[in-house]
């Protein structure tokens, strides 16, 4: 006989309805996954890697039930990652320091967003040098944090809402943040290295492309309908090249270093995952390192 969708049998139950199935957590989502302990439909983003298929939040937070230790049964995500009671903390924490720093550039004025831009080499208008190749190599990384404009802010924050989310839950904390500093890093690499040196460049995109990346490799892993992604993957790419003022060199880099660095978090096998994952992340890092080094010394 079939249960409810709540996994329990019970007398004088209403019939089963022949409509999809839709997670107990979301019930706006349809789904064809089910939780191997209490077969329950889940979506994607409840779904937690188990040994044999999947398993719901509940069922992971009361325990697997072998008597072992606790970190030996700690529940992981589908790439490895550690479960979470809020899968969107750190996408939560860089929409707010994103903002934080966006509301003190208002405040304190555009000099601020001048001092944390990525710029290669120029002057300061004071009889002085500023600029990554001046030894201000914390450019490359507060620029990733830096926005001028309302427009340019709201956009980035909304697909970094909308894509980092599912994708924090998909790859845990660690594994996420990881993604999301080396894309921002390679992106910044590729503006200092291909961009004029006295261009200043601020804003999220070559993170958030690298997120885009890497989303399209989880899609694709977990065989859902690519069409969406690609669809929003292509009109940012057209965006990107069709409008002025847009550090395209950012968000190619980091869609590339994403793209790598979510081959690796994805599909690395479960003997040596982590040293996979992290060594991808690691390379993509050195090739980061290499850029910087190399525009460095041709513009000194």
């Amino acid at each position: 006989m079939e249960q409810p969708p709540d996994g329990h049998g019970g007398q004088d139950q209403p019939a089963v309805s022949d409509a999809p199935p839709r997670c107990y957590r979301h019930p706006d989502r349809e789904t064809g996954i089910r939780c191997t302990r209490c077969d329950r439909p889940i979506c994607p983003e409840c779904m937690v890697s188990a040994s044999v298929g999947f398993q719901c939040p509940n069922c992971v937070r009361e325990g697997s039930g072998t008597g072992q230790p606790a970190a030996a049964t700690r529940p992981r995500t589908l790439v490895g990652g550690s479960v979470t009671a809020d899968p969107r903390l750190v996408t939560k924490l860089l929409v707010a320091i994103n903002l934080v720093v966006f509301i003190l550039i208002q405040v304190v004025g555009t000099r601020l967003a001048d001092d944390l831009g990525l710029v290669g080499y120029a002057a300061d208008g004071r009889g002085g040098l500023i600029g990554v190749a001046d030894g201000e190599y914390y450019r490359l990384f507060t620029s990733v944090f830096t926005h001028e404009a309302f427009l340019h802010i709201g956009f980035n924050m909304l697909s970094l809402w909308m894509i980092g989310g599912p994708l924090e839950a998909a790859l845990g904390r660690a594994r996420y943040l990881t993604l999301y500093l080396v894309s921002g890093l390679a992106g910044s690499a590729l503006t200092y290295l291909l961009a004029s040196q006295y261009q200043l460049t601020v804003g999220a995109s070559g993170a958030i492309f690298g997120l885009f990346g890497a989303t399209v490799v989880l899609v694709r892993k977990l065989n859902y309908d690519m069409r969406p992604v690609v669809a929003l993957l292509v009109i940012n790419l057209i965006i990107t090249f069709g409008w002025a003022g847009i550090a395209w060199q950012a968000h190619i880099g980091g869609l590339v270093a994403g793209t790598v660095i979510g081959v690796a978090m994805v599909y690395a096998p479960r003997a040596h995952r982590a040293l996979l994952q992290y060594g991808a992340s690691g390379l993509m890092l050195l090739v980061t390192v290499a850029i910087v080094i190399y525009r460095t010394a041709a513009l000194t």
